[in-house]
């Protein structure tokens, strides 16, 4: 299911949208960049320039001027895709200051246009006031520094671009457009206008403030929303370092370095950042109290939640408390009411982690949000309701009706994340429940929704951890369906939306595994299966024991098997973890048909019959009925298995795999077998029997069995012969040798397992 304590979010960095990184003690100056840009803003005021390519333009100046410096041919580049006339004019006008004198850049300053409320660089605007404190640092410039400002837009220019020489045509800025548009055709001819020289990168100097503000709030943003997009944890831990390096006490700088650090799960440098946020807001606070409204205390309360939030990701369940413990006191002592609801969120998630039953809390917690108008939480709570509900035992519809009075809650709030949890929780349940078609809907009801558009950044919401459990969901319910291409398909695709630094990775890596898995064990190649089991467990301890177990009980050894399920058991019991009791003792029973011991297997089908039948587990009902089934038919009561047997058909052949269903025709037309010598009309039970193998056959050809294949054909072979059809028989026969001398194994005997 969604993790919905990981949208227990705060992200003290943010108040607003607006970061606060007010430590610097400049706010802006000139560099051979902004020179660009001013160069970029004069052209736009001055020029004639098409309606849509000024639209374009527009969207671009505020990311050129609060990003940080680019290269000449970057900057150029990026003017070039919004209008490539006014790209041409910006490179002009930097070739006349740089292959100019000193004079030129002067004169260039003086040209600048006046932010007046009579042009588009008003004074209030961004444009107006970038212009203005870029002439004002300008100003405060001594000859000594504008000379180095000289020399260092040339060197930026010439590295930008290869060596330019133009005619007085070139360089005069009256020509008109044609006059331009030729030689910008001309240019363009040449492959090396804009390329950039990367063995000779500019400079990197400290940022400004709108620079880091905009820098910032851009990655957190990404962080949070869509990890693909943003920089990669080594090149943001490097322009991290760089920015700490012209300034240690950038406390909101530090914070990013614990979140990029989390991407990693880096325990150490993630809690070395975080306890650094807390010294660097101490040290830059010169106002407001540890128990006030304002100033670093509402932020260190926060801090102290995150640090909670920290250790709980880590498993550090002590450390947690402790954490949160702190919060809870420092909320208290202000308070802060807020806050101590996301305390008391995070205390029941904490609880959950654990093993506790922390309803009561998580009730509390919906009632005090619903009390103090926190949606978000209160939305939160239910669906952390709904998932111990499911765990519980409840019934399908009463979960359902939860989650119905929360989407109400999100579509009136407009609460979009909490939508797409609500929909990935109600996959999972489906799934959990057994029913495939409604969950494969959900899944696409989620995938298609409307509301998918570029919000900020160019991030569109669909790289969430909901939309990575749905995808993970129809990749398990393709490959059950035998669709390996179109499980491949979705892979490819979660692999480009979340690629391995990423932090949902984690989800359809173990998916994949787990297909993987199954695929070879259908084909019975355990010795490429057994590699899969330990990294299986390192994404997962459970699974990976459980699926040792399975290959350990394939190839024969017993009793290691015996020992693993006994001990997964025991640990299942005290996480509560129902699905993973059941499928162990199916395990466990069918480790006791090695032995010919069917009698004792069924106590432990009964239990596990009990178990899924009181948690509405449908699609492990189902395959129980079929172990009790074989069982019956191995103690010599083929009516009362072919009885038991229906009960499971319909469910498995509406929403099971492929592998059950084959399985499931092939009992029965076992049991149809056993029955022919019992009835008088016996030939017709027989044909029966070899029209339902035909359908299991079919199943088994599309998962490509061929074991299980071999069986089929061996039966009919048999009932063929017992009707005195030779011709049948020797067909089936010759596919029953041909598969035979293919797989080069020996044959299992196929009365002895399901």
């Amino acid at each position: 299911m969604a993790s919905v304590h990981e949208s227990l979010y705060f992200n003290p960095m943010m108040t607003n949208g607006v970061v606060h990184a007010n430590v610097f003690g400049i706010k802006d100056w000139v560099t051979p960049y902004k020179i660009s840009v001013l160069s970029l803003l004069y052209e736009m005021t001055t020029s004639k320039i098409a309606l849509q390519e000024k639209r374009r333009l527009n969207k671009l100046i505020l990311p050129l001027q609060q990003g940080p410096d680019l290269q000449l041919g970057q900057f150029l580049k990026t003017v070039e895709d919004c209008c490539p006339q006014t790209a041409f004019a910006v490179k002009i006008r930097l070739n006349e200051m740089a292959d100019g004198e000193l004079k030129d850049m002067e004169f260039f300053f003086t040209t600048l246009p006046n932010p007046t409320f009579d042009s588009e660089a008003y004074k209030t605007s961004v444009v107006g006031l970038f212009i203005r404190h870029m002439l004002l640092a300008y100003n405060k410039l001594s000859f000594s520094q504008v000379y180095k400002l000289y020399k260092s837009l040339q060197h930026y220019y010439h590295m930008g671009v290869p060596t330019f020489v133009a005619d007085d045509s070139d360089m005069d800025l009256t020509s008109t457009e044609v006059t331009i548009g030729d030689k910008m055709e001309r240019e363009l001819d040449s492959p090396l206008t804009f390329c950039v020289r990367n063995e000779d990168p500019v400079s990197r100097g400290p940022l400004s403030q709108k620079q880091a503000e905009y820098f910032l709030a851009k990655q957190a943003y990404l962080l949070k929303n869509d990890d693909n997009k943003a920089l990669r944890p080594a090149k943001l831990q490097e322009e991290l370092n760089n920015m700490l390096k012209f300034n240690p006490d950038f406390a909101e700088a530090h914070y990013l370095n614990y979140l990029n650090s989390m991407r990693v799960q880096d325990i150490y440098i993630s809690t070395h950042s975080l306890l650094h946020y807390f010294d660097r807001l101490i040290l830059s606070g010169s106002e407001g109290k540890s128990n006030g409204d304002e100033g670093y205390g509402r932020s260190l309360r926060y801090a102290a939640l995150n640090l909670a939030s920290l250790h709980c990701r880590f498993g550090h369940y002590q450390l947690a408390d402790l954490a949160l413990q702190e919060a809870i006191r420092i909320a208290q002592e202000s308070n802060d009411h807020v806050c101590l609801q996301h305390c008391l969120s995070w205390l029941y998630t904490l609880e959950q982690m654990k093993g506790s039953d922390s309803s009561v809390l998580t009730e509390d917690s919906v009632k005090m949000a619903a009390h103090f108008c926190l949606p978000y939480l209160a939305s939160l709570g239910i669906q952390s309701l709904v998932q111990q509900g499911a765990v519980q035992g409840k019934s399908a519809h009463e979960l359902m009706d939860a989650l119905k009075d929360t989407d109400i809650l999100h579509w009136k709030h407009s609460l979009s994340e909490l939508i797409e949890i609500s929909l990935a929780q109600t996959i999972s349940i489906w799934r959990m429940y057994g029913k495939s078609t409604m969950a494969q809907q959900q899944a696409q009801l989620l995938l298609n929704m409307s509301s998918l558009e570029p919000v900020n950044f160019g991030v569109t919401q669909n790289n969430t951890e909901a939309f990575a459990v749905a995808l993970c969901h129809l990749a398990e319910l393709h490959a059950e369906q035998g669709l390996y291409g179109g499980t491949t398909e979705i892979f490819k695709h979660l692999k480009e939306q979340f690629p391995p630094h990423t932090q949902h990775a984690k989800l359809w890596m173990l998916c994949d595994l787990k297909i993987q898995f199954e695929k070879h064990m259908n084909d019975g190649k355990y010795h490429l299966a057994q590699p899969l089991v330990p990294a299986i467990r390192a994404q997962n301890k459970t699974e990976g024991l459980y699926r040792k177990a399975q290959v350990l009980k394939s190839l024969s050894r017993t009793t290691e098997a015996y020992r693993i399920l006994q001990k997964l058991q025991v640990h299942c019991e005290k996480t509560r973890c129902t699905e993973t009791i059941i499928r162990v003792l199916l395990s466990t029973a069918e480790l006791h048909w090695e032995s010919s011991d069917f009698s004792t297997g069924l106590p432990l089908l009964l239990q596990a019959l009990t178990l899924s039948r009181k948690h509405h587990l449908q699609a492990l009902a189902s395959r129980t009925l079929l172990h009790l089934a074989f069982t019956q038919l191995m103690l010599g009561v083929p009516e009362q298995a072919l009885s038991v047997l229906h009960e499971a058909l319909e469910p498995i052949l509406a929403h099971g795999g492929i592998m059950d269903k084959g399985r499931a025709l092939m009992l029965a037309a076992r049991c149809q077998m056993a029955l022919v010598a019992t009835r008088p009309n016996g030939r017709e039970q027989a044909a029966v029997a070899i029209h339902t193998l035909d359908e299991a056959a079919s199943y088994f050809s599309t998962l490509n069995c061929k074991e299980r294949l071999r069986d089929v054909r061996y039966l009919q072979a048999r009932l063929h012969s017992s009707l005195g059809q030779t011709a049948q028989r020797n067909r089936c026969a010759m596919l029953f040798h041909l598969l035979d001398r293919e797989l080069q194994t020996p044959r299992a005997p196929t009365d002895m397992r399901l």
